[in-house]
C-alpha cells in the first residue's frame, strides 16, 4: 500500500533505523545551508498516535529564535514605513564582492537596525521554549522547537530526542529577552 506521506511508510522507517543504527546516533543532520550551532535540522524517529514515524526537525537556540522574531517585528515596521519594500536583497559581483546596496535598501537598512536595537533596549520582544508539531508536513511530522542553550551540539540534539520519546520533556515557561552582542552588530 502506497503512503501518502513517505515519513510514515515502514520502509523509509526502516532504511532510517538501519542508517542510524550504523551512525551509532539517534538522529540524521540533514544537510543545509542554514545548520550552525545555533540551529540544526534533522531526522529522527519516534512515536505519533501509537506508531513509529520519522520526525522532520527544527532545533534552534532561545537566542536565534528571539532574533528571528525580533527582526521580522523590524521588517514589518519598515513595510509600513516604506510602501515600496519587499526585502533588502544582497547580492555578488563576478569577484564574489557584495555589490552595493541602493540608496533607498541603505535608507530601509538603517531603519530596520534601529527598530531592531529599540526593540531589544525595551525588552519589547519575549520568548519561550516550544514544541510545535505539524501533522500536515510532507515528510512524516514536522517538528520545530527552540530551547534555551547556548548551542545546538550533537549532546543537546540527542538529549532532546531522548525526552520527546520518553515523554520527560520539560519546557521552560520563563519568558526571555536578548540583546545583540556587540561583536555581532
Amino acid at each position: 500500500m502506497p503512503f501518502s506521506n513517505p515519513g510514515f511508510d515502514p520502509k523509509n522507517i526502516e532504511n532510517l533505523k538501519a542508517e542510524l543504527k550504523n551512525s551509532g546516533k539517534s538522529f540524521k543532520v540533514i544537510p543545509d545551508d542554514e545548520n550552525s550551532d545555533e540551529f540544526v535540522n534533522f531526522y529522527f524517529i519516534g512515536k505519533y498516535e501509537g506508531r513509529e514515524v520519522i520526525y522532520d526537525a527544527a532545533l534552534y537556540t532561545l537566542r536565534l529564535h528571539h532574533a528571528s522574531e525580533v527582526y521580522e517585528l523590524a521588517e514589518h515596521e519598515a513595510a509600513k514605513k516604506f510602501p515600496n519594500f519587499k526585502g533588502i536583497n544582497y547580492e555578488e559581483d563576478e569577484n564574489g564582492n557584495m555589490k552595493p546596496l541602493s540608496s533607498e535598501e541603505e535608507e530601509i537598512g538603517w531603519f530596520i537596525t534601529e527598530i531592531i536595537m529599540d526593540l531589544e533596549e525595551e525588552e519589547a520582544v519575549k520568548v519561550q521554549e516550544f514544541v510545535d508539531i505539524d501533522t500536515n508536513h510532507d515528510y512524516g511530522i514536522g517538528l520545530d522547537a527552540a530551547l534555551n542553550v547556548e548551542e545546538i551540539n550533537e549532546k543537546v540534539v540527542a538529549k532532546f530526542i531522548q525526552e520527546f520519546n520518553d515523554d520527560t520533556l520539560v519546557l521552560d515557561e520563563t519568558l526571555y529577552s536578548f540583546q545583540t552582542e556587540e561583536d555581532e552588530i
